[in-house]
């Protein structure tokens, strides 16, 4: 059967985008997770995690045992993380995307500003998009919202640059000299670039790096669509006149919702870069609430996942979600 797209939907995924922000911020802070370029190690959950080279070396051991150490303590490790992330994304695709991914996060920030300042969720954007809401309430724009979208952009991406030098430093030494103002000079011409191009890439490309160059959203998308039996946003075609009913001057909420640019009504292979964030769903859900059958967007799985690629409108029985 159908999951119902219940109203909280989208606060649940933004607690847990939230959540996981922290935790990617705060990662160093505890050693949970970081590379220390002066110590040579890596740790991880609290522990030093070394590779075993030190004593090759050292000539404690030989050219074998240090090979084994090596494909035990890194390539073994990463070949089942991505194998494990491969397979999450083979069965319901971008799902780190939409729900986890610390920079998608920036994006719809930005995409929420942006819209707010020039009706436009992104500078690329041909044309403003309709003054409704997915429930019909108006829609306000204001110029004056663009003197919080610069500020955002920059300050975001300060903290990124921030957060990724205390991957590669001990986090105390960077915040620490952050705060009395005593950054070496490295550390400064790190944090300054990295805090001026991530700013571009917030303002100007942040769609394009997420559709082009996110090596991670690549790779799911990939394999994503490989199979096509897994979850997607199914279209109930032959009642695709109530779309027509969806908001004034037949605009329909769900193209309005994608933070990505898309048309959730199209088939899974020209959703590609669909990140599973149920916006599309949750502002169906929404312009559809008086409508007896309720929304014509769904995810679905398996046969109905197959049909829907197809073009055909799921059957009743073959309708799932996860």
């Amino acid at each position: 059967m159908n999951q119902p797209i219940a109203p909280t939907l989208q606060l649940r995924r933004h607690g847990l985008q939230f959540a996981f922000f922290i935790l990617f911020a705060l990662a160093p802070v505890f050693d949970l997770l970081r590379y220390d370029l002066y110590a040579g190690h890596a740790w991880l959950l609290g522990f030093e995690w070394r590779l075993g080279l030190d004593d090759f070396l050292a000539g404690r051991i030989g050219a074998g045992s240090a090979a084994i150490n090596v494909l035990t303590r890194l390539f073994l490790p990463l070949l089942a993380t991505a194998a494990l992330f491969l397979w999450v994304a083979r069965r319901w695709g971008r799902l780190y995307c939409g729900w986890l991914c610390p920079h998608f996060s920036v994006v719809e920030i930005i995409n929420s500003l942006m819209l707010r300042a020039s009706g436009k969720p992104s500078l690329w954007e041909r044309e403003t998009l309709p003054p409704w809401h997915a429930d019909r309430s108006p829609r306000q724009y204001s110029p004056g919202w663009w003197l919080l979208v610069v500020p955002a952009a920059v300050i975001f991406a300060f903290a990124w640059a921030v957060v990724f030098l205390t991957y590669l430093l001990p986090p105390t030494e960077v915040y620490g000299n952050l705060w009395q103002g005593t950054l070496t000079r490295n550390q400064a011409l790190f944090i300054g670039a990295f805090t001026t191009l991530l700013s571009l890439e917030f303002l100007f490309a942040r769609h394009l790096f997420c559709r082009y160059a996110c090596a991670v959203g690549l790779f799911q998308s990939l394999v994503w669509m490989g199979n096509r039996d897994a979850m997607v946003v199914g279209f109930q075609r032959s009642r695709g006149n109530d779309c027509n009913r969806c908001l004034p001057e037949r605009q329909s909420a769900c193209d309005m919702a994608c933070p990505m640019r898309l048309n959730p009504r199209n088939i899974k292979r020209h959703m590609f870069t669909c990140t599973q964030c149920a916006q599309c769903l949750s502002a169906c859900a929404t312009s559809q609430r008086d409508n007896p059958g309720g929304p014509l967007l769904h995810w679905v799985k398996d046969a109905a996942a197959r049909q829907n690629e197809a073009g055909f409108r799921p059957g009743k029985q073959d309708r799932t979600g996860d």
